[in-house]
């Protein structure tokens, strides 16, 4: 069992080292999710160790809670899309910012019985907003693309705000793509409902303050590129995420249940018992 839970972790450690050979701006992003989940999935091994006495039975166990663990990590777009699409309302309009396949399918869904209208944000560092605008207009949304600098302009106009999250934390807040606390800031000041969509795989035992409390391999600082116009000591970069404090969301959508921020500490309890 102990060379089992090596094995595993050195899986875990694989999966992370691929992470960093992906384009700057998507690493920290994937680094959240592939710790969090394979944090997880460990913590189910670990207590089937504690369980069953019985090798056969605990190997047993080990393939069945497996099997499960995956089944509810593929269906959780499913269960998501299903419990949140009735928070989007006819007529309205969203503003959504970072491309997120769990808000997506949320929209999809949503989609299949209203009319409704998104505003799509688009910046750098990615440039991800135009993919996830004809995403939208594919399902026959109404899809407007706008700077992701002139949000606060387009805010007023907004009924709703939904986002993804690379990954969610203790108290409740949430890491996603840089930009997402100046969205969720924005629509709290105007007083616009701020939803984020996310799997339960993405909670993570981290309770930072500020920014500056994101590990480095969350935030992952990159730079930027500068025309040849710019002066040689100019440095320009920026994170790939940033974090949006629980303060600022209303609710959350997961597969575990609509839930408050202040709730998912205790549902943090409840995955790793």
């Amino acid at each position: 069992m102990h060379g089992l839970d090596e094995e595993l972790r050195l899986a875990r450690d694989k999966l992370l080292a691929f992470c960093e050979t992906q384009p700057a701006c998507l690493r920290g992003r994937t680094v959240i999710s592939v710790s969090s989940g394979s944090e997880l999935f460990l913590r189910h091994v670990t207590r089937t160790f504690l369980e069953f006495e019985d090798f056969d039975e605990c190997k047993r166990m080990l393939g069945a809670r497996g099997s499960s663990f995956a089944r509810q990590s593929e269906a959780s777009r499913a269960r998501i899309a299903e419990l949140g699409h009735a928070f989007v309302r006819d007529g309205a309009a969203v503003l959504v910012h970072g491309r997120s396949r769990v808000a997506t399918a949320l929209l999809a869904k949503a989609a299949e019985t209203k009319h409704f209208s998104v505003f799509v944000t688009e910046g750098r560092l990615d440039g991800a907003g135009v993919d996830y605008a004809s995403d939208l207009a594919a399902l026959g949304v109404p899809t407007t693309m706008i700077l992701d600098t002139a949000v606060a302009y387009y805010m007023e106009n907004v009924d709703v705000v939904l986002v993804g999250a690379e990954g969610v934390m203790e108290n409740g807040g949430v890491i996603n793509k840089v930009g997402t606390l100046t969205v969720a800031t924005c629509a709290k000041a105007m007083r616009k409902p701020v939803y984020v969509a996310a799997e339960s795989y993405k909670f993570a035992r981290l309770y930072p303050l500020n920014q500056r409390d994101l590990p480095e391999s969350h935030a992952h600082t990159v730079a930027l590129p500068l025309p040849e116009s710019a002066h040689a000591d100019v440095v320009a970069k920026s994170p790939a995420c940033d974090y949006t404090p629980p303060q600022f969301i209303t609710l959350l959508f997961t597969d575990l249940g609509i839930l408050t921020p202040a709730a998912v500490s205790d549902e943090l309890i409840r995955l790793y018992q």
